[in-house]
């Protein structure tokens, strides 16, 4: 029997892969922080992000991601806005204690990639190697064929099971056309297409990404609900028509200001009563967790310009844009939220 023929169609739960792909954090960032002295400079006393980074000199903003990692894991504990060491790091990761296990813990590591990248990014606050802005692609408004292919199909893997969980909320329901931004391979799009005939659908990226997606348009026989749209996101104008603008990873790819004006181009293309949606894995509203968000956050870190966000922060970011009414509501697809907004 083939293996097409024994293997299953994809469901709303991917937890498990994800736990398993992010697990390779945990290790690494006992080892930097060790490395770093934040269990030694928390155990004697609480401190403000701010200030345990001028401490340790590296990066606030990295940090936060660090102790969110490690405050999921209950290493460090938030507590007034101050972080301390746990009793579990006090004693077992003290550099001091009796029980220290951070030689031997640096000792077997085998990630040293991940773990070189995580202690550079911790200092400078950036993605190893970063010097511009926006990535290279995206600068220049244009990719290789090649890298577009695999981007696609990356994000075809990757995004199934939220895109199947999104595609089932009932606001999608309520809209006549929505564009999905940054789409990669169109996953989302022509699964809310599917779970919602009467819906027109556009998926705007880069034009090679945008080629790519309409082969994925055409396998899933969605093309006359499914269109494609060839536009740089950020120097280019978007097409006009949707009352909705979808989101899936994108705004965890880059800073506040960027994503600032990201939303500002959303909302300058929505009519009034437009919505926006943002799909992604939300931190904690206190930045304290939880893990699978911590580590997403730190492989953004690493990888991108930004990082995870929580609800509190895309408020802040979507309400500076003019939008109002910010929610979130699980979807069901894996460990993914779909934040939304209005314009009024």
């Amino acid at each position: 029997m083939s293996a097409q023929s024994t293997a299953l169609p994809p469901t709303i739960d991917d937890t498990r892969i994800w736990d398993a792909w992010l697990s390779m954090f945990r290790l690494p960032i006992l080892n930097v922080n060790a490395e770093a002295g934040t269990f030694r400079a928390l155990s004697g006393r609480a401190l403000t992000t701010e200030e345990l980074a001028a401490e340790l000199a590296v990066d606030a903003r990295a940090l936060a991601m660090h102790l969110a990692a490690l405050c999921a894991d209950g290493y460090v504990e938030k507590r007034l806005g101050k972080w301390r060491a746990t009793a579990l790091a006090r004693t077992w990761l003290h550099p001091e204690g009796q029980g220290n296990w951070t030689g031997f813990l640096s000792s077997i590591d085998a990630n040293q990639h991940l773990r070189s990248r995580l202690a550079e990014s911790l200092k400078t606050g950036k993605r190893p190697g970063t010097v511009e802005e926006r990535p290279a692609n995206w600068e220049a408004g244009t990719m290789t064929e090649e890298t577009a292919r695999r981007i696609a199909a990356f994000m075809q893997a990757h995004s199934q099971a939220p895109a199947l969980g999104a595609a089932r909320l009932p606001v999608f329901g309520t809209l006549t056309h929505l564009m999905d931004v940054g789409c990669g391979s169109g996953v989302y799009g022509i699964e809310i297409a599917r779970a919602n005939p009467g819906l027109k659908v556009t998926l705007m990226d880069l034009k090679e990404v945008a080629r790519e997606a309409a082969g994925y348009v055409e396998a899933a026989g969605v093309g006359a609900q499914v269109g494609t749209a060839g536009v740089n996101m950020f120097t280019e104008d978007w097409p006009e028509g949707p009352d909705g603008h979808f989101f899936s990873n994108v705004f965890h790819d880059w800073s506040d200001e960027t994503n600032i004006d990201l939303a500002k181009r959303s909302f300058a293309a929505l009519p009034s009563g437009g919505r926006i949606f943002l799909n992604e894995i939300l931190m904690d509203d206190d930045y304290t967790g939880p893990f699978h968000a911590a580590a997403f956050s730190l492989l953004m870190l690493t990888g991108t310009l930004g990082k995870q966000y929580s609800l509190a922060e895309f408020k802040e970011i979507l309400g500076a844009a003019g939008f109002v009414d910010v929610q979130a509501e699980r979807s069901g697809g894996g460990y993914y939220s779909v934040v939304s907004a209005r314009k009024p």
